[in-house]
């Protein structure tokens, strides 16, 4: 059986407007997390919004009482240099850093202004991250090979290891793309080698797409546009539960 659904509404799909409002409403209508889409323009070919947004928007949602817990921020850092960020996201109120495997080969600077030579790598960046006291995940891009997460996974040094995996299901950088069914084998590939792993899938996600996601093995689910542009965002995100419950009894 795999771990428990959890259902995390991207506020990409929000109204920028009255975000903090939205956000609060959104967990009230049943969500467990929210996904914060950061992209920085270099990583992604889209900007939206860094920090400090996520900072006012935190005094909206209660932060989550244990790892994994209700109203953690699931920040997705679609940034060229994703160690420079761990801190500044730690202060705004981030509970759970995602960062892309293609972006972990960057700068090991620990702050937006320092500079060096020295380069990070996967294995370090995770490491960094819950030593700032945050969850670590990491992203697939769907052009990525899921084997290069083997070593990541099966690192005997637990703060080496990912809290969650990220596998996505369109190409980063905009919201509303079509679903990408191509990636599940990934999933199933996890979900089969690591059946307690938090396994992520974003891009696409709605109720045409959601069982398909969750036979394969996916057990938090990022849905966008389908959650806050649907007339009844609590019965959307009851059925992407429902839906994950059940794929989950019959793995």
């Amino acid at each position: 059986m795999a771990p428990k659904a959890i259902i995390a509404p991207s506020i990409l799909s929000a109204d920028f407007a009255q975000l903090g409002a939205d956000c609060a409403r959104t967990m009230d209508q049943g969500a467990d997390w929210l996904h914060v889409d950061i992209m920085d323009g270099h990583f992604v070919p889209n900007i939206t919004f860094g920090a400090p947004v996520v900072a006012k928007i935190r005094r909206h949602v209660d932060r989550p009482t244990e790892n994994h817990g209700r109203g953690t921020f699931d920040c997705h850092m679609m940034i060229a240099e994703p160690k420079k960020w761990v801190k500044e996201f730690q202060k705004a109120g981030c509970d759970l850093y995602c960062f892309h495997y293609e972006a972990a080969f960057s700068s090991a600077a620990e702050s937006p202004e320092g500079k060096t030579e020295e380069k990070t790598s996967p294995k370090d960046l995770i490491r960094y991250i819950h030593d700032c006291g945050l969850l670590a995940g990491i992203a697939l891009k769907p052009m990525t090979g899921v084997e290069v997460l083997t070593e990541l996974l099966e690192s005997p040094d637990a703060k080496e290891r990912p809290d969650m995996v990220l596998i996505m299901t369109v190409e980063p950088g905009f919201g509303g793309q079509k679903f990408m069914a191509s990636e599940l084998p990934k999933v199933q590939a996890l979900r089969k080698k690591y059946p307690d792993l938090n396994i992520e899938v974003d891009g696409g996600l709605g109720p045409g797409t959601i069982d398909q996601a969750a036979e394969a093995g996916a057990n938090v689910i990022v849905a966008g546009s389908a959650v806050f542009g649907a007339q009844d965002p609590a019965e959307v995100i009851s059925l992407l539960r429902s839906s994950v419950d059940k794929a989950s009894a019959q793995l």
